[in-house]
């Protein structure tokens, strides 16, 4: 076989990570209609995102945040969003790029999105797939539609 010199796989994340930008902006603009709401997965030690060091203390490898009815100042850009959340009653503001983003996931359609993200780790030779990495322990199980990636790979 051919080897895939167009990075078709690369190409085919980002449209979807496209998804997840306008679903952010539909949130961002006349609000979340009907039950929608999100949960996002992320890599919290991939290049760009900005949390505490408090939060990267609690959540030293991953984080899922859920985007319902308290959420403040979300910013959707290009290559990214910010958005102010409150834990434990203490305001945090978050910046994720979509590249650190590993799943989204809508339960009140279950539509959910899985996505390859490249290691954090720089002494790694080649980028792995960390799609099967265990989600966060309070990442919910989706049970209806998710796309990943993997099923379009020939193994």
């Amino acid at each position: 076989m051919a080897e895939d010199q167009m990075h078709y796989d690369e190409m085919a994340q980002e449209a979807l990570r496209g998804v997840i930008r306008k679903a952010l902006e539909v949130a961002k603009g006349p609000g979340l209609p009907g039950e929608h709401h999100f949960y996002i997965s992320f890599r919290t030690r991939a290049p760009g995102v900005s949390i505490s060091e408090k939060l990267r203390g609690q959540y030293p490898e991953e984080m899922t945040i859920v985007l319902q009815h308290q959420f403040w100042n979300l910013d959707v850009r290009e290559d990214g969003f910010s958005v102010d959340l409150t834990f434990n009653k203490i305001p945090e503001t978050l910046v994720v790029p979509y590249s650190a983003v590993y799943a989204f996931f809508d339960p009140s359609v279950q539509f959910g999105l899985q996505f390859e993200v490249k290691p954090v780790d720089a002494s790694a030779d080649a980028p792995k797939a960390v799609a099967d990495a265990a989600p966060a322990a309070d990442a919910p199980k989706p049970e209806g539609a998710v796309v990943s990636l993997d099923a379009f790979r020939k193994k």
